[in-house]
């Protein structure tokens, strides 16, 4: 699987993005809102594509690899997950997400992967409706969000931290 945008290449992960993952897993800056819990060893950046190769495996999709079109760099992550665990009342839903390496925030590229994403969803996938979740201080999150034409519903409370949930519907 792999999309393209203007100045992205979005594609599955490989054993070689190990690296890049570990440099945006291991910043506690891309925690902040995430969990506080970076990681720290190569072996758990390999850990992270593993398991997310097993939700391509196991469910058809899974976060991507996003990589700078002009350089050929990784740049973060972004993409759908079939979210299994309850979340606002809801379970088994598809919720879009990305992660990017601090040096490339602010330059609009999770909005141009998430439209990217959410036209795959329902375009590609034929989904109906798309989730996603951010911490509710997560401001510059919220925006992209909103940017790229997903609904603010309400606040809600995971495992003790309040969260923003958003729809987007075909």
């Amino acid at each position: 699987m792999k999309l393209q945008t203007e100045r992205l290449i979005l594609r599955e992960l490989i054993p070689s993005d190990d690296k890049g993952i570990f440099e945006l897993d291991s910043n506690p800056q891309v925690h902040e809102y995430v969990g506080k819990n970076p990681i720290v060893n190569i072996e758990q950046a390999r850990d992270v594509i593993a398991f997310i190769q097993q939700q391509y495996a196991e469910n058809g999709v899974g976060r991507w690899a996003v990589i700078d079109k002009s350089n050929n760099a990784f740049i973060g992550w972004a993409g759908l997950k079939l979210y299994q665990a309850e979340a606002n009342g809801h379970s088994n839903f598809y919720e879009l997400g990305y992660r990017f390496i601090p040096s490339y925030w602010g330059k609009g590229y999770a909005t141009e992967a998430s439209k990217a994403i959410l036209n795959y969803g329902f375009n590609t996938m034929g989904l109906k409706e798309i989730y996603a979740m951010t911490d509710l201080d997560h401001k510059a999150s919220r925006r992209v969000l909103e940017k790229c034409g997903m609904q603010y519903i309400e606040d809600f409370d995971l495992n003790g931290e309040t969260c923003a949930w958003f729809k987007a519907q075909k």
